[in-house]
C-alpha cells in the first residue's frame, strides 16, 4: 500500500441508523450503511473466487454489525447479525466503498432487477441456516 493512501482517523458504529462512520486523514468521512457493507463484503462467500462468480446478496436491509475488530493496521473485520464474519475490509476498500457509494447502490439495484429479485427477498438455499453444502 502506498504511504499516500488515506489512513483512518476514526471508526464509529451507529447501531440505531445501522451506519459505520469512517473518517480519514485527508478530511473525508464516509457513512457506510451496514447493508452496503454486507452486500459488498470482500469475502469469497460474496465475491466468489473470480470474476463472474459473485453471489447476489438479498434480505440484508435490516442486518446489523454485532462486533467489529481491527486486523493489524490495515483492515477491520465486522461480524454481521446474519452470521457473516469472513470479510476483511481494508482501509483502502472502505475508502473506495465510501467514495463510490452512489454508484455501488445503483449497480446493486441493477443486479437485483436483472436477477428479477427484490432487495428484501431471503437468500436462496439458506432455509436450514447451514452455510455448508454437501458435495
Amino acid at each position: 500500500m502506498s504511504s499516500t493512501s488515506p489512513q483512518p482517523t476514526h471508526l464509529t458504529l451507529h447501531q440505531t441508523s445501522r451506519v459505520l462512520e469512517v473518517g480519514f486523514d485527508d478530511g473525508c468521512t464516509f457513512r457506510l450503511p451496514f447493508e452496503l457493507l454486507r452486500v459488498y463484503s470482500p469475502s469469497a462467500e460474496v465475491q466468489g473466487h473470480g470474476p463472474g462468480q459473485e453471489v447476489l446478496q438479498t434480505g440484508k436491509r435490516e442486518v446489523n454489525i454485532v462486533d467489529i475488530s481491527t486486523v493489524g493496521h490495515y483492515a477491520v473485520k465486522p461480524v454481521f447479525s446474519d452470521g457473516h464474519d469472513s470479510g476483511l475490509f481494508s482501509w483502502t476498500y472502505l475508502y473506495q466503498l465510501g467514495a463510490e457509494q452512489d454508484q455501488r447502490w445503483a449497480d446493486y439495484e441493477a443486479r437485483l432487477k436483472a436477477a428479477g429479485v427484490d432487495r428484501d427477498a431471503p437468500m436462496p438455499g439458506k432455509a436450514g441456516g447451514s452455510a455448508c453444502s454437501s458435495h
